[in-house]
């Protein structure tokens, strides 16, 4: 008898399909219910290797044993094999045939459900048209060389004019001016990587009492120049914005009469002061806020620029958006609400002033918006809601706007809601860290953790990743040990601490008892942290300090389900005004009404 027939007379084939059609099952059923129970995704990986090991086993036992209706048998014992091993080889046909259905079943049913995706970033910073363009940041040609934030804001005002011109696609300042110093890629290059045919690169030269500024349309394509114009003027405010305005303007016509193209909008620049001196100072404090360093310089800057003109809107804005930063970036003593009293003071001065302001709104519900997430909330979340949609129709281009609308949707619960609007910002600032990071931890919550574990490795690869601002259920999820642990021993975390393994092996038992390990914390936390515990809730909370409050999305993850179930989460859901807002609104997918006073989440 030859091996072939020998194999199908021992069943050998026959349960060798058996077996791999039921780990097939078994892989299914573990990759749904696995996640539900907050196993480490290293039990499945343990998993899949003991069923691949055991194949050899199995074929080894399926050759010497057979199965009959008197037990098992070594096959040499049987008589009458042959109608025995027809018969358990029927059965065995059948069972195979059950469960390959039943696994097939699972694998399409979970298949089928719609499963949103961040769109990769590379390929939404593409494939933009012809009128495209983006805008280098202007070279500093002073002799002293100390102009370049007036050099930058020169170029941002040009690409801020140029936004707003309908039909024409510019890349975004946090893009185009990652290029400063690489003036060695060459134009075709840059334009390349920034998704844009069109390159606008200039100069700027002050010298006394004169400003001197030189500006070239390239056409990347073919490396061509388009337009190009050197503007010498006596240095006044009128003339700065009058040349925003003049070099916009005839960039506009030069694509329009390269590209033979209709539909594109006019130009604006509209003077937001008459001051030099104020609006000096008010890009020199434009370019520390856009560094987030020595915000209380910037916010000394601003003070002396609306002496010299308090009518300067723009400047109000932006200084109650560096107030409301200046607490949390480290740069005042002031206590965090009298620093948010003062950021919406200044924004609601820029709104008198100029009631289209977006940005001013925006920092007024920021500033709402954390305090709602901290449990005070002077606004109900529903006004607050609204503020942002206003600041959004008036500037629909500010990721700012973007990104903090983006938190207070996944605070509330709407995680979708948010992911949209943190996608969307990562496609109108490719290279705008906050919102990347954000989605992250929202695919996270979302429970699409491998989503969420190439987004945050393709965040990292783009420098785009703080490496103190790091998702830690995450690491832990994927046994990130050394990364955690790295992370931990920053400052804004547990720098000092000497039991880093033992908090990483608290997040990958999160349902283990922590008390030993949180008593000792606390300890650490009274002695060294003297100005607040920050970020450090999310871990007290992870360990079982359900008194302090989980920042962002990361509360309905599947690290916090215990927290979410306590009477201390039903308290801070009541006290930040979100049950309020859950019952004219609608409750999110994950929490359900009990009662009128009452809910459950997931």
């Amino acid at each position: 008898m030859s091996l072939l027939a020998e194999l199908k007379r021992r069943n050998v084939i026959r349960v060798g399909l058996f077996y791999i059609v039921a780990a097939w099952l078994i892989i299914e059923v573990a990759e749904t219910v696995l996640p539900l129970f907050e196993v480490p995704t290293g039990v499945l990986r343990g998993l899949i290797v003991l069923l691949v090991l055991g194949v050899v086993p199995v074929l080894v036992f399926t050759w010497v044993f057979e199965l009959t209706p008197d037990g098992i048998k070594r096959d040499s014992e049987l008589t009458r094999h042959h109608v025995a091993a027809s018969t358990q080889g029927n059965k065995l046909n059948w069972a195979t045939l059950i469960i390959a259905l039943v696994a097939i079943g699972l694998m399409v049913t979970d298949r089928m459900v719609p499963q949103p995706t961040v769109v990769p970033v590379e390929t939404t910073a593409r494939g933009v048209g012809d009128a495209s363009i983006a805008v280098l940041p202007f070279a500093d040609m002073s002799s002293t060389g100390d102009q370049e934030y007036f050099s930058d804001g020169m170029a941002e005002e040009i690409l801020n004019a140029l936004v707003r011109v309908d039909g024409l696609q510019v890349a975004s300042r946090t893009s185009s001016f990652g290029f400063r110093g690489q003036e060695s890629l060459g134009i075709p290059q840059i334009a390349d990587r920034l998704g844009v045919r069109h390159v606008l690169e200039g100069s700027v030269r002050r010298a006394g009492d004169n400003i001197r500024v030189t500006a070239q349309l390239i056409d990347a394509r073919v490396d061509r120049h388009l337009w190009s114009e050197t503007y010498d003027r006596p240095l006044t405010a009128e003339n700065v914005f009058a040349i925003q305005e003049e070099i916009s303007t005839a960039i506009v016509a030069a694509l329009i009469a390269s590209l033979d193209i209709d539909g594109v909008g006019a130009v604006q620049v509209v003077a937001s002061t008459s001051n030099l001196t104020a609006y000096d100072l008010y890009l020199q404090a434009r370019a520390l806020f856009q560094a987030r360093d020595a915000l209380d310089v910037a916010e000394r800057r601003l003070a002396q620029a609306l002496e010299q003109d308090e009518t300067f809107a723009k400047a109000w804005e932006l200084r109650a958006a560096v107030n409301g930063l200046m607490k949390e970036y480290g740069y005042s003593e002031l206590s965090q609400d009298a620093q948010w009293n003062l950021a919406v003071e200044y924004a609601e001065q820029a709104l008198a002033l100029d009631p289209g302001s977006a940005f001013a709104l925006a920092t007024i519900a920021q500033v709402e918006s954390n305090r709602a997430a901290r449990g005070t909330p002077q606004r109900d979340l529903a006004d607050i809601m609204q503020m942002f949609e206003r600041a959004m129709a008036l500037d629909p281009h500010n990721s700012s706007t973007l990104n903090w609308y983006g938190l207070l949707s996944i605070i509330v619960g709407d995680l979708e809601g948010g992911l949209r609007l943190f996608q969307r910002c990562m496609v109108l600032e490719p290279e705008f860290g906050p919102c990347a990071s954000n989605a992250t931890d929202t695919l996270y919550a979302l429970g699409r953790n491998d989503a969420a574990y190439r987004l945050f490795q393709d965040n990292l690869a783009r420098g785009l990743a703080a490496g103190a601002y790091v998702n830690l259920p995450l690491l832990a999820q994927y046994e990130e040990r050394t990364a955690f642990m790295l992370a931990m021993n920053q400052p804004l975390w547990l720098f000092g601490w000497r039991r880093q393994a033992d908090i990483y092996e608290a997040y990958r038992n999160p349902n283990a008892d922590h008390s030993e390990l949180l008593a000792e914390l606390r300890d650490f936390i009274a002695r060294e942290r003297t100005e607040g515990v920050g970020y450090l809730g999310d871990v007290l909370v992870t360990l079982g300090a359900y008194e302090y409050v989980v920042s962002g999305g990361y509360v309905w993850g599947p690290y916090y389900r215990r927290y979410r179930q306590s009477p201390e989460f039903k308290r801070f859901i009541h006290a930040a005004g979100i049950h309020a807002y859950w019952r004219s609104a609608g409750f999110p997918p994950q929490c359900r009404p009990r009662g009128a006073e009452d809910f459950e989440c997931d």
